[in-house]
């Protein structure tokens, strides 16, 4: 049995789907989801080897292999499971005062200099959450840690702690963003998919051990959760999808929350809604292969960023022994081998409705 966890976002679509699609019995696996509250979870049970393999934040094998804030252990992703899916989103009792962007927020700032420090949520210290609230605060003029305080919430927590006045914002992947819209608790300022285009988001990590010990029922993990992502990535399916993830065991949302991030439009406010582009992306665009890109990616937002006490552990050779293409195309090359002529994942198996 191979344990797999996930964090109830929509972005867990791929390992969820897998699952009920019975893509992993397809590749002779047997997987255990485990639900997860936050990612400090699963960077500790991977580190310990309590989950073999777990949906992550793309920074975590960067910062586990490293020892950032845990036990080094030398983990490495073979799997991009999408690009974007987050966004920013503000109080509305900071709406309600006429902060709309990142430079009202810094007019707000200052004009309670001294009375107030705002707090804003993310949901991990290495994780491209942390790198875009920085970057789109330092972009309208905000010092991160200065004038304002950034702090670590699950995700499945920010609504209710920026309902309890807590939080003055977030950003978090969805579908949390939806809900404090819908709750009006909340109003969306910036979505990822703008802010950073195709960027990397979630990632397949496992420790090196499983990967050398076990390759091949690796490789055939990610062949199985590639044909979900593709699977993911069809507008057809979508309905299908938002039905399953809804349930308590997975996401446990209602259906319309849900929707907001994957059919959209996407809600802004509660009364302005929009339709964004590649909001997420679970296939399209190359999004799965861990490419020297997206490698890169995420190397210099850790630079930049400020999290890294020595910016030179973070080099090219690390992120080439962390990001893995090379296992990557053997998973491809298996898949493909099992696809219909049609060129169409076969999921015809019996599906596993209990995780």
């Amino acid at each position: 049995m191979m344990r797999l966890g996930f964090v109830p976002l929509t972005d867990c679509a791929p390992l969820v789907m897998a699952q009920e699609l019975g893509l992993f019995k397809k590749y002779g696996l047997q997987v255990a989801l485990s639900r997860e509250l936050g990612w400090a979870t699963i960077r500790d049970k991977v580190i310990h080897g309590e989950l073999e393999a777990a949906h992550a934040v793309a920074g975590m094998p960067v910062a586990a292999t490293l020892g950032l804030n845990s036990i080094a252990c030398e983990c490495l992703t073979a799997l991009v499971l999408n690009l974007h899916g987050n966004a920013i989103t503000l109080s509305a009792d900071l709406w309600n005062r006429g902060v709309r962007d990142g430079k009202s927020l810094r007019a707000e700032i200052q004009r309670t200099r001294g009375q107030k420090v705002f707090t804003i949520g993310v949901v991990y210290s290495f994780s491209s959450h942390h790198y875009l609230l920085r970057n789109w605060l330092t972009a309208a003029g905000i010092r991160p840690d200065q004038d304002v305080r950034i702090v670590i919430v699950p995700p499945a927590q920010m609504v209710t702690n920026l309902k309890a006045g807590h939080l003055d914002g977030f950003c978090v992947g969805e579908p949390w963003n939806s809900l404090a819209v819908r709750s009006g608790e909340g109003c969306v300022v910036a979505v990822s998919a703008e802010l950073d285009p195709l960027h990397p988001e979630k990632i397949l990590m496992v420790r090196r051990e499983f990967a050398e010990k076990r390759a091949q029922e690796h490789i055939a993990l990610i062949a199985a959760l590639l044909g979900a992502c593709a699977y993911c990535d069809q507008p057809e399916n979508h309905a299908e999808i938002i039905s399953i993830l809804a349930r308590p065991e997975y996401v446990n949302v209602s259906e319309d929350v849900l929707r907001y991030g994957l059919t959209g439009p996407f809600a802004l406010t509660k009364k302005e809604a929009r339709n964004i582009s590649d909001f997420c992306i679970f296939h399209r665009h190359d999004a799965n292969e861990p490419s020297a890109d997206k490698a890169g990616w995420v190397m210099r937002n850790l630079r930049t960023s400020g999290l890294v006490r020595d910016p030179g552990q973070l080099s090219a050779a690390l992120g080439r022994r962390i990001f893995r293409p090379d296992i990557f195309t053997q998973a491809n090359a298996l898949r493909l081998s099992t696809q219909t002529p049609a060129g169409k994942e076969n999921t015809n198996e019996t599906k596993v409705i209990s995780c």
